[in-house]
């Protein structure tokens, strides 16, 4: 049996009214993250992944859409990443770096956000944590949007290779895959594992029938978010014919 692990995924929303905030502000923040990891190890999780793609605060910090800032959080690669990159190190501290993960959207406009020079952030970010030895890096392609395939979009899986030439720790690819586009951007080298969402939540089995060769069960898209069980975790499993 595969092992199970559990994760603990540290991200922040900026659910306050709308404003600059201060530098005493933002190393508390910091410091809630590096808080928060304690008690995530305390309470049995095996690892952290800290989430800074889709609009919610490290993203608004990376993406100059967003980042207005003209002091040492804001303007150059080095500036706006100076928060993600801080609360990294701390839960690393915490942790170590092999249980550390950071997922990053590159290109990503979920949550109206957007970057003026997104190749040339997203690599500065890449060949900064990559000295940091993470456990892996998560990068969501830009052809999703949340979880809406933007068909406006590339449909190749840009962003894993852009990161690889920059990045030599393990990656996993996330964002409107196939079984056999999966399979392709493994063997490219562009990415070490694949993440799956839509299919996994439609498909409990998901790797089984990948294995072998099954169909899979639609997805229903507007159940995904909110209700109840229906449409989230009543899916059936495959069964032999």
């Amino acid at each position: 049996m595969e092992q199970a692990h559990r994760h603990l995924f540290l991200h922040a929303r900026d659910a306050f009214a709308h404003r600059r905030r201060g530098h005493a502000e933002i190393e508390g923040l910091v410091e809630a993250f590096r808080l928060a990891a304690i008690r995530g190890k305390e309470a049995g999780f095996d690892g952290v992944e800290i989430h800074a793609a889709n609009g919610y605060l490290f993203d608004q910090f990376l993406q100059d859409g967003s980042n207005k800032r003209t002091d040492i959080y804001g303007g150059s690669f080095e500036n706006r990443a100076r928060f993600l990159l801080d609360t990294t190190r701390a839960i690393i501290s915490v942790w170590g770096s092999d249980k550390v993960a950071v997922r990053m959207g590159p290109s990503g406009s979920w949550g109206d956000m957007s970057d003026s020079d997104p190749e040339g952030l997203f690599t500065y970010m890449a060949q900064q944590l990559a000295p940091l030895k993470l456990a892996y890096l998560h990068l969501i392609e830009p052809r999703i949007a949340g979880n809406i395939e933007d068909e406006s979009r590339d449909q190749a899986p840009v962003a894993a290779q852009l990161i690889r030439k920059h990045y030599k720790g393990a990656i996993i690819a996330a964002g409107g895959f196939s079984q056999a586009s999966a399979e392709a951007i493994l063997q490219a080298g562009d990415a070490d594992m694949v993440a799956f969402g839509r299919h996994f939540i439609a498909n409990p089995d998901l790797p089984e029938r990948f294995r072998n060769g099954w169909a899979l069960n639609d997805y229903d898209r507007p159940s995904f978010f909110g209700g109840s069980e229906i449409g989230y975790t009543d899916y059936p499993f495959h069964q032999a014919a």
